[in-house]
């Protein structure tokens, strides 16, 4: 693709302006420049995958546009070392960039979580780990800045007439300006740091160093990386998807994985797999071991890499993977699509649904698997991944029942177990799977409403996270077992329903109460679940969760205010002297002040919300001051 002389001539310049780093940007550049970390060669790794990627979208391009007039006879990758002058060039005959792609996607970090990034290089002090934030996070073309003092770049996008010419010191900004010829593709010259004679491993103007890291971290790309004027590849250029998985070491599954992920940590699970008959394709994918920083951002990229016949047609294709499965990186290479196919057709496409079925069917089982053979292993990806896991029982009800095999939760015998290993310890006669929804799992186990329940031997789910509010709503029973919350309906746990008399000498101080607090409850009720606390608030079987409800406004959607129902412990003192205080004095108006305070305690309990929080610390204060 052109020889040196692109980057000591700049050639004709059109335009020269300089320009500032987004802030983040330059505090990221300002970390790569002044930090050391245990092992540098992320750095060519990274440039090496950009340049295969800018290569796989000119040979699409060409395929697809006839009228865009690029050689594509010879696209490869070469490595130019100088040891003089200590440049290191890597030059690919791409795709190219526009100048307004070199500002948008060099100037600036366009990702989700760059600030959670920085936040966690600055905080840690191991080198390894900083290594692994940069890989995590793919800054790629920035870790050029931990080998050299000054980076240029020449470029031209295919199909254009001019190029650009971009430099920086990887400081506070950096100079752009716009060439009348350039060749087609992307140079990137790395204007090396002094020689350190005491760390020979990281002198990259040596051509074994180059070998090394190439054959190491590069040889499955599918394009050849070349040393300047010479012809024999570095690489084998095989695509492991393609080869028996006998043939595949786990050193080259791993370092493709990191290819295709920009992870500089290995995978936690393999999947190769290849689908045959009327539509074949193979796949090779990749659980990985940490979530990426944009697992939870609306805009973090998800779905696999698409191949048709070794031709990559996109990254991200979101029509192979559900959002669920978002966390799978790898590689599907289908024999009988369109090499034009968009993703609009690909959404409707009735083999990439077959595809698409088969992928989740197989990774699924590759964690049923996983968490069968290896507790260690599954604990750690459910620890990653486990919540968006969880939002596959509400996409995906035709895999319901092995995504409830592969949840795991905490409960109030547990910090985490299965709904099988709870069914298990399920006490002879429980009929229900017990649950309660909460923020927190200290909250939850401070609840009123647990209080009958852990009296009486019941283990109790505590569900946390926020999806937790929506699923158990859809997800009815597991293994004939209804799944019933605590915090709603009735409970029936070995005949506790208060006594016939004990009911009937509460019912004219429940009626008062009813009518009190008939703005905020539906029902005012004796309860079978408590036995210490003096009141808690619980919803009907059906009503929505006040979380789920807060969640739904929270998203502009506006409901309706759902009264529940006030139940009452008629062993407590408090509500023993309510009632004496009532049948006394029906019209004391302390006594209406009382019910407003009994309601307010409720809601507090279950870390609700009062609507009037400095009238009811009034009314708290007025009465312990007629107390004391």
């Amino acid at each position: 693709m052109g020889g040196k002389r692109v980057f000591a001539e700049k050639g004709d310049s059109v335009s020269r302006e300089t320009l500032e780093f987004q802030a983040e940007t330059r505090q990221l550049l300002h970390l790569m420049v002044h930090s050391i970390y245990s092992n540098k060669d992320i750095f060519l790794r990274e440039l090496i995958s950009n340049a295969s990627d800018a290569l796989d979208k000119v040979r699409l391009e060409s395929l697809i546009n006839k009228e865009l007039q690029v050689d594509t006879s010879d696209l490869h990758i070469a490595i130019d070392v100088d040891k003089d002058k200590r440049t290191l060039t890597i030059r690919d005959n791409g795709i190219g960039m526009s100048h307004d792609e070199v500002v948008s996607l060099i100037g600036t970090i366009a990702k989700s979580g760059t600030a959670e990034l920085l936040r966690k290089l600055r905080e840690t002090t191991d080198a390894g780990a900083s290594q692994e934030l940069i890989g995590q996070f793919g800054v790629g073309f920035y870790s050029t800045f931990m080998v050299a003092d000054r980076v240029t770049l020449v470029t031209r996008k295919a199909g254009e007439s001019q190029g650009t010419f971009w430099e920086s010191t990887g400081e506070g900004t950096y100079e752009i300006e716009t060439l009348d010829e350039a060749p087609q593709g992307t140079a990137v010259t790395l204007h090396l740091k002094p020689e350190d004679r005491d760390d020979q491993l990281f002198d990259y103007t040596g051509e074994w160093k180059i070998r090394e890291v190439v054959k190491r971290y590069s040889d499955f790309i599918a394009w050849p990386i070349r040393m300047a004027g010479e012809e024999q590849p570095l690489n084998s250029m095989k695509a492991l998807w393609a080869r028996p998985r006998s043939e595949v070491s786990d050193d080259e599954y791993h370092e493709f994985y990191k290819h295709v992920s920009h992870d500089w940590t290995d995978p936690l699970e393999t999947i190769h797999m290849k689908g045959e008959g009327t539509f074949e394709y193979e796949a090779l994918l990749f659980v990985p071991a940490r979530a990426p920083f944009d697992l939870f951002s609306r805009d973090g990229k998800r779905g696999v890499q698409l191949y048709v016949k070794r031709v990559f047609i996109m990254d991200d294709c979101e029509a192979l993977i559900p959002q669920y499965l978002r966390f799978v990186k790898g590689v599907v290479d289908a024999h009988d699509l369109s090499l034009n196919i968009s993703r609009e057709i690909l959404q409707q496409d009735r083999h990439i649904q077959i595809v698409r079925r088969r992928l989740i069917k197989k990774v699924l089982t590759t964690l049923k698997d996983l968490k069968a053979a290896d507790g260690e292993k599954y604990t750690t990806f459910w620890s990653e991944f486990g919540r968006v896991l969880k939002e596959g029982l509400l996409e995906d009800p035709d895999n319901r029942e092995q995504l409830l095999d592969l949840i795991m939760l905490s409960s109030t015998a547990a910090e985490s177990t299965s709904l099988r290993e709870y069914v298990e310890r399920m006490k002879d006669g429980q009929k229900d799977i017990y649950y309660m929804t909460g923020t927190s799992r200290a909250m939850v186990e401070k609840s009123p409403h647990l209080e009958a329940f852990l009296a009486k031997g019941y283990e109790v789910l505590i569900l946390t996270d926020p999806v937790d509010e929506v699923w158990v709503e859809q997800v009815n029973e597991f293994d004939g077992k209804p799944l019933q919350s605590v915090a709603k309906g009735k409970v029936d746990l070995d005949g506790a329903e208060p006594p016939a008399e004990q009911a009937a000498g509460f019912e004219a101080l429940l009626t008062w109460l009813g009518e009190k607090l008939a703005d905020d409850v539906k029902e005012v009720r004796l309860s079978t679940r408590l036995t210490t606390s003096a009141t808690c608030i619980v919803g009907d079987e059906h009503d929505i969760t006040p979380t789920l409800e807060k969640m739904y406004r929270a998203m502009g959607q506006e409901l309706p205010h759902t009264k529940r129902i006030l139940e009452l412990n008629p062993e407590h003192a408090l509500v023993t002297g309510l009632r004496a205080a009532h049948e006394a004095n029906a019209d004391d108006p302390a006594l209406a002040e009382a019910a407003e305070l009994l309601y307010g305690m409720a809601l507090l309990a279950e870390g609700g919300e009062l609507a009037d929080p400095p009238r009811f610390t009034r009314l708290l204060a007025d009465r312990l001051a007629r107390s004391l």
